[in-house]
């Protein structure tokens, strides 16, 4: 079809979308998570696989979809894959066996599979390696405005790992997440667990600040969530816990608002994740503590954990 007869996709031409999806390929290349998108399942087998139920088996990674291939349903990876803003981030796809074309729609927090779910895991990989490949990161437009990268911290044998949306001022300066008036509370949450801060690992969706502490944007996530993908499987944590809305629509892939499904329980990469409300917002709302310790509790329930005495 002559390029300039292409359908619009959302406001957006087919051959804007293919040119996104050819800077997805390369940032695989970059990231080492390139079977990602050459081994990926058919679109339609992602979707179903969305649509089921959380403890369906994974599926099986097909063998060599082509380029050509993937470039042909730009418009639907786009709309399927690409985490949103925080405004209307990550969505879910779903589609009936009986339809021939899949549909996007919001799934139930309950029923969402994320499709982070078909990246491959990195034999051999390390906290350094990754740090490595990130390098001096000028990978998306945050770059411009960071002092430091934040990459993460705490024990990479961690059973419980705390994530973030992305680091404030203070992280920004420092190199080292959670460190602010936030982070001061993270480590009071931790301490009344009855572990220290270097007992957990403490990571971000994004790793540099966004201007005016901003939500990280769409494009932003998709460029930097795979080296969280990459920390995730190398720390391999009992429990992840998401703080805020950013980090849990980010990993499960719905634009729920959290209070739809905090507390409750997701499996994610072969942890437990539990979704529940950012320090920052319990410093503005402290009414909501009760309601994060009671998520806390749960979480210390599944590590064995007893709370501190006071």
């Amino acid at each position: 079809m002559d390029p300039a007869k292409r359908a619009s996709v959302g406001g957006r031409s087919e051959t804007h979308l293919e040119e996104q999806v050819k800077d997805w390929l390369r940032y695989g290349e970059d990231l080492g998570l390139s079977p990602y998108y050459r081994d990926r399942p058919p679109l339609h087998a992602i979707v179903e696989s969305a649509a089921g139920p959380v403890e369906s088996p994974s599926v099986a990674t097909s063998s060599a979809v082509s380029t050509a291939a993937i470039l042909a349903s730009a418009p639907a990876m786009i709309a399927a894959a690409a985490p949103g803003r925080a405004s209307g981030a990550p969505r879910n796809v779903a589609a009936s066996a009986s339809q021939k074309s899949p549909a996007a729609t919001i799934l139930p927090a309950t029923a969402a599979r994320s499709l982070f779910e078909v990246i491959e895991r990195i034999e051999g990989d390390t906290l350094l390696r990754i740090r490595e490949d990130i390098g001096d990161c000028t990978r998306c437009k945050l770059h411009k405005g960071r002092t430091k990268i934040v990459f993460g911290t705490g024990n990479p044998n961690a059973d419980l790992m705390f994530v973030g949306e992305g680091p404030g001022r203070d992280e920004d300066l420092s190199g080292e997440p959670f460190v602010g008036r936030a982070g001061k509370l993270l480590t009071d949450m931790i301490k009344a667990m009855g572990l220290q801060r270097e007992d957990v690992y403490i990571a971000n969706v994004v790793k540099c600040r966004p201007p005016e502490n901003r939500l990280p944007e769409k494009d932003e996530i998709t460029t930097c969530s795979p080296f969280l993908m990459r920390q995730i499987d190398t720390i391999k944590p009992k429990v992840i816990c998401t703080l805020g809305s950013c980090s849990a629509q980010t990993l499960l892939q719905t634009t729920q608002g959290i209070s739809k499904f905090r507390g409750e329980w997701f499996d994610f990469r072969g942890a437990k994740l539990m979704p529940t409300y950012h320090p920052a917002y319990l410093l503005r709302n402290p009414g909501a503590k009760p309601e994060v310790w009671k998520d806390l509790q749960k979480v210390m329930a599944v590590l064995g954990l007893q709370p501190k005495k006071r």
